[in-house]
């Protein structure tokens, strides 16, 4: 469930390792993350944020090196993050932003990075690549995963296709199961992903397609060849 506090946690004094604030909507997200992150011996987690609103107070308090950021902050937007991340940017221009979300649009990693951030990783990336890439992050380096990085590419490209939606390799997995009548849970088997990230997929590919049923995108992405 999606709320609208915006929770903090007081920052303790360490003398080595990488601070961390962890930004996204769902508590149950949060408390996972930092279950992952603290089980290393330099990663300390020294804020939280449940909303947009509640960020900069958190930051401004806790002083991290990396603010882990979802982009989507709220039921009534998927891209809320872009601002908060070119906010806190500006105002902490020491502080490094990992985005950490659902979304893999060739044209929203491109935003991101425009907009400040120094990485962009993919919910579903294994714990390993997450830990590189915050500490990338926290050294001041740049940290792409693999699928952000070809998204990154991708859409820096000439001479693409202006006239045909850029669907990531992952949406394209998709798009074939609901070609096959499978439904989000056993996409979610199939892809090793959770209902949830197939939704944010399917929400995607819909936006994308300009349709409005499963059916619609399926047709639709046939006539454009990509099934």
């Amino acid at each position: 469930m999606t709320t609208t506090s915006a929770p903090m946690t007081a920052p303790s004094p360490r003398t080595r390792g990488i601070g961390i604030v962890l930004v996204d909507d769902h508590a149950t997200v949060r408390q996972g993350l930092r279950a992952v992150l603290e089980r290393e011996d330099d990663l300390h987690v020294v804020g939280e944020s449940a909303s947009a609103a509640g960020v900069l107070a958190v930051v401004e308090q806790s002083r991290p090196d990396v603010v882990l950021l979802d982009l989507k902050l709220s039921a009534s937007s998927d891209t809320e993050g872009l601002a908060v991340c070119a906010a806190l940017t500006r105002r902490f221009p020491g502080i490094g932003v990992l985005v950490l979300t659902t979304l893999l649009d060739d044209r929203m990693v491109l935003a991101a990075i425009q907009h400040g951030a120094r990485g962009y990783v993919v919910k579903d990336a294994d714990t390993t690549e997450l830990m590189r890439a915050v500490r990338a992050v926290g050294r001041g380096d740049s940290a792409l995963d693999a699928r952000s990085a070809a998204a990154m590419v991708r859409s820096l490209s000439p001479g693409a296709d202006q006239g045909r939606p850029r669907l990531t390799e992952r949406e394209v997995e998709v798009l074939r199961l609901l070609a096959q009548g499978c439904s989000n849970r056993v996409i979610g088997d199939r892809l090793y992903i959770s209902e949830t990230t197939v939704k944010f997929h399917v929400g995607n590919l819909m936006r994308k397609l300009d349709v409005s049923r499963r059916a619609e995108a399926v047709y639709a992405a046939s006539k454009l060849g990509y099934i």
